[in-house]
């Protein structure tokens, strides 16, 4: 698939979503995402849920106006995050045969299926994620088969309320001929029998694309291509592959080699808080010669080294973002040296836009 049509437009493929988590991508404003050629951003319904919460963003008129950010978002259900916060501390909440119950801050939180899809109907989503029970690579089979079972039986619920809500609402027709999407994610860790289940039991219900849930990487570290590789194999022909939160520039580019389509990580807007940038080889005089099969097409540096004290070069001259424009290293060294927010807004721009021109070589 070239594009996604979705109710506030067309989203070019291969396609990086920074995430916006809390409904803000951290240092940056709408207007720097839409100049560094942002086509879109991922949000948390869970997050979202608990703050401001969800009948606080449909009074404000939905994401899209509480956030001052008119193209798609997609909401991931959050899932993966309470998942990983009551492993952490099982006292945060329990995983039960209908319902995620979570606690936090004094407050009682029930994540079902019909919920994660209604509050992403009231934050006027353009892709929906069903709610899934994620799970860790180590868990045993028998907690990967439940995980599976589950997920399954919760992504038929998502799907008959999104159905519903389509019917009955009235919120996505004044946009465009576009329906927002329904996406499902594919559970199953390491297992290749229980990935293949899932996306069968999956595709049996029906979604316009597909998430490869769990976690991406190894416990080194690394990715794990072979399981990565059969489960976009098995996705079914039209449908869009997403590789959730995969980040790493080398990672998305052996990604799209297997078909994956869509991205999303924190990576590019944390490293740049913590002053780490990242930038194609200097050795291609231009971004259509570059080579993402090769290991060294990008590097990255860190902007507190010494030897940029006195650097009067554009961070990369082959970047055409507002910060590579404008302003040297050696700027950018001063400002992060002395604490000023600024440091980390144009650290940050010049990231997303990194990533926004590497989906145009993958």
């Amino acid at each position: 698939m070239d594009e996604l049509n979705l109710p506030r437009g067309r989203v070019k493929l291969p396609a990086f979503f920074p995430d916006g988590t809390r409904g803000v991508v951290r240092c940056v404003d709408a207007g720097d995402l839409e100049n560094c050629g942002v086509p879109g951003l991922v949000m948390n319904a869970y997050h979202l849920m608990a703050k401001p919460g969800a009948s606080v963003v449909k009074a404000l008129g939905g994401l899209h106006e509480m956030t001052g950010w008119r193209l798609p978002i997609l909401t991931d259900s959050g899932g993966f995050q309470v998942f990983s916060l009551i492993r952490e501390n099982a006292a945060f909440g329990e995983i039960r045969a209908n319902e995620i119950i979570f606690r936090q801050e004094g407050k009682k939180i029930s994540l079902s299926p019909e919920k994660c899809i209604q509050s992403q109907a009231a934050y006027g989503s353009d892709i929906f994620m069903c709610l899934d029970y994620c799970t860790h690579p180590s868990d045993s089979y028998e907690t990967q088969k439940l995980s599976v079972e589950t997920t399954v039986k919760w992504a038929r619920r998502c799907k008959d309320e999104y159905g519903r809500i389509l019917k009955t609402s009235k919120k996505y027709r004044n946009l465009s001929d576009a329906r927002p999407l329904l996406f499902g994610i594919i559970q199953g860790g390491g297992d290749k029998a229980l990935r293949k289940y899932c996306v069968e039991a999956l595709t049996d219900i029906g979604f316009d694309g597909f998430g490869f849930g769990g976690w991406p990487l190894d416990e080194k570290g690394r990715l794990t291509e072979d399981i990565l590789a059969y489960t976009a194999e098995l996705m079914p022909e039209g449908a869009i592959k997403y590789a959730m939160g995969v980040g790493r520039p080398e990672n998305i580019a052996a990604c799209r080699r297997m078909g994956y389509e869509l991205f999303d990580c924190v990576i590019p807007t944390r490293e740049a808080r913590h002053n780490r940038l990242y930038v194609f080889n200097e050795k291609y005089a231009d971004i259509k010669e570059i080579d993402v099969s090769e290991p060294d097409f990008f590097s990255h540096y860190y902007l507190l080294d010494d030897e940029y004290r006195r650097d009067a070069r554009a961070v990369s001259p082959l970047c055409d973002c507002y910060t590579c424009k404008r302003y040297s290293r050696a700027y950018l060294r001063h400002l992060v040296s002395i604490g000023d927010a600024l440091g980390a807004r144009l650290a940050t721009i010049h990231n997303l836009r990194f990533y926004t021109m590497l989906m145009e070589v993958v």
